[in-house]
């Protein structure tokens, strides 16, 4: 077994003594979580709470001032290619390469990941599910707000992974999209992945979630 390696039995992810500063702002204040596999959370609070910054850096796009982050046993920064071979992110507002459309995109995560020939049928389903597929020839810049949602949910779910972060997913999505993501986060819950979900829409938390986290000020509660 790789030394970097922890066992994490049940806990896909771990954040021990966790905080971030930006200069003298304290945006994540010091906690401890764990994302255990086969639930999602849903992480709740107001506006400027701190959430997107803490999925940040749980995810390895900012990195905390303190404390440390294990991905399926693999240190986020020691280890992190293989840590971040196990984690995805869909960030509120996803980022693309301007030059590619939205099947090349696909097709680079394919490439990345290894998917081999079972790629492009399931691309093909997660685009019409979402109802992209008309569009998966255009570049990014020609989709709205909540295409640009869709795809970047896509992108993230076509690809292997033991943990999933989310922030604000459904916040530019039509209800049947959400329906649809709603039903594909339940059965990753149910192949036993670890969720976690920032959103300000309280019937998904109650509907979806296992456990219900609240943050404010920076402080997390995860009671």
């Amino acid at each position: 077994m790789d030394s970097n390696h922890i066992d994490s039995t049940t806990n896909a992810l771990l954040a021990r003594d966790l905080s971030c500063y930006y200069g003298q702002f304290q945006a994540v204040k010091r906690t401890d979580l764990a994302l255990r596999s086969g639930e999602v959370t849903a992480l709740t609070g107001p506006n400027g709470a701190g959430k997107t910054t803490l999925l940040l850096c749980l995810s390895g796009l900012i990195k905390p001032t303190t404390g440390e982050v294990l991905v399926d046993g693999y240190h986020l920064y020691r280890d992190e290619v293989e840590a971040k071979r196990r984690l995805a992110l869909v960030p509120d507002v996803p980022t693309f390469y301007q030059e590619l459309t939205a099947w090349e995109h696909l097709q680079f995560i394919a490439l990345a990941y290894g998917l081999g020939e079972e790629f492009e049928k399931l691309a093909e389903e997660l685009l019409h599910e979402f109802d992209l597929w008309e569009a998966r020839y255009l570049l990014p810049h020609a989709f709205s707000r909540g295409m640009r949602l869709k795809l970047g949910i896509i992108l993230a779910l076509i690809r292997p992974f033991q943990v999933l972060l989310l922030d604000e997913p459904t916040s530019a999505l039509d209800l049947e999209s959400t329906e649809i993501l709603r039903g594909k986060l339940t059965q990753l819950r149910d192949e036993g992945k670890a969720i976690l979900l920032s959103t300000h829409d309280a019937a998904l938390a109650h509907v979806l979630s296992d456990n219900v986290w609240r943050m404010k000020f920076g402080q997390l509660d995860v009671a």
